[in-house]
């Protein structure tokens, strides 16, 4: 893939999806891959854009305002979804920008973007944000609590859409895919956002939706 353009390692990404969901039994189309566009300028974007990619993932809602207010307008239909972590006090902004917000791991987060979902008449789909692997460097729900979110999430109006992870780095990332897998199935969810460029084949193969690939298709950052 090192000297492909982002258009061909956007097909060999989807071929790979494909390849993936065949081996497990399942339909590729059941599957979104978001295109993992932080901190990449607009002019590395509008290829995929062109070429008729539609979905998007971004990690700080600043960042996405500036980039994303003049490609919308050029390029219709886009799906934006926030990956990164989310501050209760951006909660209004990123109602407004966002499809999707990947991040939501705490009640008084959950409540904010309730909140500003009921005064701007706007519903993005929800994934709560598991820390699978109990890391206390990283966000995300304990497993413990999850049960307690995903209820006042319903209770809130938001739309459960399912559970996000980031496996702990360096280790085969399988057994926590499986384990989030388990989890959506235990709590009544069926959105499972885990996989990413390394890894997302694997996550096809045990249940994943939505897959977040960046470097892979942009290459590595700068």
């Amino acid at each position: 893939m090192s000297g492909a353009s982002p258009v061909e390692r956007l097909d060999e990404a989807k071929a790979a999806i494909a390849k993936a969901a065949s081996a497990a039994g399942r339909d590729a189309g059941e599957m979104t891959l978001i295109a993992i566009s932080k901190t990449r300028p607009a002019e590395a974007i509008v290829p995929l854009l062109e070429a008729g990619h539609r979905v998007f993932g971004e990690n700080k809602v600043q960042e996405a305002e500036a980039k994303w207010a003049v490609l919308r307008e050029a390029y219709p239909g886009v799906e934006l979804h926030l990956v990164g972590r989310l501050q209760s006090n951006k909660a209004d902004a990123a109602v407004a920008l966002f499809d999707a917000i990947h991040s939501v791991d705490r009640p008084s987060l959950a409540q904010a973007i309730a909140a500003a979902a009921a005064r701007q008449g706007r519903k993005p789909r929800c994934f709560v944000q598991v820390n699978i692997g109990g890391e206390p460097q990283k966000g995300g729900c304990a497993i413990d609590g999850l049960a307690e979110l995903i209820a006042q999430c319903r209770d809130l109006g938001l739309p459960a859409a399912g559970l996000m992870c980031l496996p702990p780095a360096g280790v085969e990332p399988a057994p926590y895919f499986a384990l989030l897998a388990q989890l959506a199935r235990r709590h009544g969810v069926t959105g499972l956002s885990m996989g990413m460029s390394a890894d997302f084949e694997t996550a096809v193969t045990i249940g994943a939706t939505h897959v977040r690939v960046g470097t892979a298709l942009f290459g590595e950052r700068a």
